[in-house]
């Protein structure tokens, strides 16, 4: 079946940045950041593992496999994440987060001797004035003890990553001086982090394009941006996108979303609408397993309505949708019907479209109900008692309703 022409992509139509046009890195939190959620619970080192396999057969570019300043468990965690990583030949690179003091960063030199893995070290210091004033912190102190920190990760030959906390609300000189000296000190890449999920895109877009622009430009090295973002106006995925259009590097998320307090981007979402973009290529079809390891082991369930991987995220009671994914799935298009009453593909992450029997049905939906379960659809009796009792209800029939009323009225799935 030819499909060009039956769905026109406004979403490409004004497109603000090559960077549309070519691809970004992706860099997974869920194993630092996802644990910073007040609900969440840190799994054993063999779940973690499992999640390293996952990310990267997702085509996820690094991770951050944990924060080494926050015990002996990390520290261990993260130099067997490190071992499985180097041993099983994958291609996630890891990172882990510190702290601009020497307490953080020795011991992510000594897990990457031990190792021999050159993980890179992500070094984080707030700059927005409402932080500088609540800790008390003059720039002159942060630029020393971020100097000394940044310094002993080049002189250790790690790669290193400066991070500002609360980018978005920090004014643009103390931006200039903090990324400006840690680009000299050696750090080749810098994040800008959206902490208390302030950002509008606008925001995103104007703050990306003024550290290219105003600091990394001028400063002659080859340095990459980061974002990094939250959700606590609901703009996390849209800042992402934004960024992305400003030139951003590399986009950093966690599986569901899951973080401090109400969470971060979204890394699945950002995976589903980058490959739809044509940005990643990887396959998505483990993307459900991905969301489900995290759901059950960090103990953050999924919600029924959320975007593709909730249990409604495909599902349809509702007779006018219905009827239009029988009459496609009639014209013998399963292109179509996976896409006619649906902004993502199901087949796209391994689901189906599926249509239920409520109050709100059309006889197409108990009929389809029937076929796709082995039942003659064309029997009139029975798709009259099921339709009846469905608009007599207050909410979506279960399977064990429907199939009573089938066993009551006597019949047996065609053969």
């Amino acid at each position: 079946m030819d499909h060009k022409g039956l769905v026109h992509d406004w979403n490409v139509s004004e497109l603000e940045a090559p960077a549309w046009g070519g691809g970004v890195e992706l860099d997974d939190e869920t194993l630092r950041d996802g644990l910073q959620s007040a609900s969440a619970v840190d799994p054993p080192v063999e779940t973690k593992i499992r999640l390293i396999h996952m990310m990267d057969e997702l085509g996820i570019h690094s991770a951050d496999i944990g924060l080494p300043g926050a015990g002996s468990r990390a520290v261990a965690h993260i130099a067997r994440l490190c071992e499985e990583i180097r041993d099983a030949k994958l291609s996630v690179e890891p990172n882990c987060a510190a702290r601009t003091v020497l307490a953080d960063v020795e011991p992510a030199a000594r897990i990457s001797q031990k190792t021999g893995v050159a993980m890179e070290v992500c070094t984080f210091i707030g700059s927005s004035p409402i932080r500088l004033f609540a800790e008390g912190w003059t720039l002159d102190r942060m630029l020393r003890t971020a100097e000394e920190s940044v310094s002993f990760c080049v002189r250790e030959r790690l790669p290193v990553m400066f991070v500002t906390e609360d980018t978005t609300r920090a004014d643009p000189e103390t931006l200039k001086t903090l990324y400006g000296n840690a680009i000299r000190w050696g750090a080749r890449r810098i994040c800008l982090s959206d902490t208390v999920g302030h950002a509008t895109p606008a925001g995103a877009r104007a703050l990306v394009r003024f550290v290219k622009r105003e600091i990394v430009g001028p400063s002659g090295e080859n340095v990459k941006v980061d974002w990094h973002g939250h959700r606590d106006r609901g703009l996390g995925l849209a800042n992402a996108f934004a960024a992305i259009e400003a030139g951003a590097d590399r986009i950093h998320g966690t599986a569901l979303g899951i973080g401090e307090r109400v969470g971060n981007v979204e890394m699945d979402l950002i995976l589903v609408n980058l490959v739809l973009a044509g940005m990643h290529d990887a396959a998505l079809t483990r993307l459900a397993d991905y969301c489900e390891l995290v759901a059950r082991e960090w103990g953050v369930p999924i919600p029924a309505n959320y975007p593709v991987l909730g249990s409604d995220a495909f599902r349809t009671a509702t007779g006018v949708h219905a009827a239009a994914i029988a009459k496609a799935q009639a014209k013998g298009a399963g292109w179509l019907a996976d896409r006619v009453y649906s902004g993502v593909p199901a087949s796209m992450v391994g689901r189906e479209q599926e249509i239920e029997i409520g109050p709100m049905s059309g006889i197409s939906n108990v009929r389809y109900w029937l076929e796709k379960r082995g039942y003659d659809a064309g029997d009139a009796d029975l798709c009259d008692r099921i339709f009846a009792r469905a608009k007599s209800a207050n909410r979506t029939l279960t399977e064990d309703e429907v199939g009573s009323i089938i066993r009551r009225a006597g019949k047996e799935p065609s053969a």
